[in-house]
C-alpha cells in the first residue's frame, strides 16, 4: 500500500491546540480546548466547546476550569475526558446527548504523584480503550517523560488503570491519538528531534503495537513534518493576526487526530514552537477509511 497523501489545508486559527474531529448525529464537528489565553476567550477561563465544521459555528462552551480535553462519540452519546490542569493527577469525563446539556465532570481516573495531560479514547474490539498523557512519578513514565499509559472500560463509565502497559519510557511521547484495527493498536504521538543546533524540534509519528507492550514504528516515520504550508491562512484573518501566522517560528506538528468524513479523512493538527506561539490547522485524506489510513504506514 502507498504512503498516504496528507493534504495540508492551512491555518484556521490562533492560540489552540487540542483539538479534535468527531461525527456526531451526522454531523462534522472539531472539538476545541479554549485556553485562557486564547484571543477571542471572554470567560476569562480554559473551557470546551464544539465547532460545527461545515458552518463554522461554535456551540455553548461547557466544563469550565477543565483542561486538555478529548471528544469520543458513541452511540448517540458524546463522552470528553479531561485532566484536571496541566500536570495534575485527576483526570474526569463527563457525557452528553445534545452537546448542550452535561453531566458533572467525575473522577474517572488518578493516582499518587501523577501529572496528567492528553487524552484519546478509542473502540477496541469489545472493550474501550483510553490512553493518558503522564509527566511523572518516574515508576510509570521512565527517565523521559512525557509517557502514555493505559486503562480499559466496558461501559464507558468505569475505567481499569492498566499499570503495565505504556508507551514509550524511553523517549518523549506527546500528543496522543489512538485508533484500533484488527487486532491493533495504533499510536499517533509527537517525536521530539534534536535538530543539531542545540534546538529541540517535533514531528508526528505512528506506530502500533497487538499488546500495549511491544511496539513496531512506522515505515513511512516522519508522517506528518513542518513547513511553510502550515502557514496559509484558511479563513479570513486580520492583519495582526495574519503578520503574526507570518512571522511565527514553526519548529512543531503535533496533536495530529482525525476521523472518517464521507469517503475520506479530516485531519486536525498544530503547528508552532511548542513554546506558547501555537497554532490550529486543517488537513485532508481523499478516498481512504481510517483503517486504511491506519495501515498503510507500515
Amino acid at each position: 500500500m502507498d504512503k498516504p497523501l496528507i493534504q495540508k489545508l492551512g491555518t484556521i486559527d490562533l492560540d489552540t491546540v487540542e483539538s479534535n474531529p468527531v461525527v456526531f448525529k451526522g454531523v462534522l464537528y472539531r472539538f476545541e480546548y479554549i485556553r485562557n489565553r486564547y484571543h477571542a476567550n471572554l470567560l476569562h477561563d480554559s473551557y470546551f466547546r464544539f465547532v460545527n465544521v461545515e458552518t463554522g459555528e461554535a456551540g455553548v462552551p461547557f466544563a469550565a476550569g477543565l483542561h486538555m480535553g478529548n471528544a469520543f462519540a458513541w452511540q448517540d452519546k458524546m463522552y470528553v475526558t479531561a485532566v484536571e490542569d496541566w500536570g495534575k493527577s485527576r483526570f474526569y469525563q463527563l457525557e452528553s446527548d445534545d452537546l448542550t446539556h452535561w453531566t458533572s465532570p467525575r473522577v474517572i481516573l488518578e493516582g499518587q504523584g501523577w501529572r496528567g495531560y492528553n487524552t484519546s479514547v478509542c473502540r477496541d474490539g469489545n472493550r474501550f480503550l483510553l490512553t493518558f498523557e503522564l509527566g511523572a512519578p518516574a515508576e510509570l513514565v521512565g527517565e523521559h517523560p512525557f509517557t502514555m499509559l493505559f486503562a480499559e472500560s466496558q461501559d464507558l463509565h468505569s475505567w481499569n488503570f492498566l499499570p503495565d502497559k505504556h508507551f514509550d519510557k524511553d523517549m518523549y511521547t506527546g500528543g496522543p491519538a489512538i485508533r484500533s484495527f484488527a487486532g491493533w493498536r495504533y499510536f499517533f504521538y509527537l517525536h521530539a528531534y534534536p535538530d543539531g543546533c542545540g534546538k529541540t524540534v517535533y514531528r508526528q509519528h505512528v506506530a502500533r503495537s497487538r499488546d500495549l507492550i511491544n511496539w513496531e514504528w512506522a515505515k513511512w516515520n516522519p508522517i506528518l513534518d513542518y513547513d511553510e504550508r502550515d502557514k496559509k491562512p484558511a479563513r479570513a484573518f486580520s492583519q495582526a493576526q495574519l503578520d503574526k501566522i507570518k512571522n511565527a517560528e514553526n519548529i512543531n506538528v503535533s496533536d495530529l487526530d482525525f476521523c472518517q468524513w464521507h469517503n475520506g479523512l479530516y485531519l486536525v493538527y498544530a503547528w508552532g514552537n511548542q513554546h506558547g506561539t501555537e497554532f490550529l490547522a486543517e488537513a485532508k485524506v481523499d478516498n481512504m477509511t481510517e483503517q486504511q489510513f491506519c495501515e498503510s504506514w507500515f
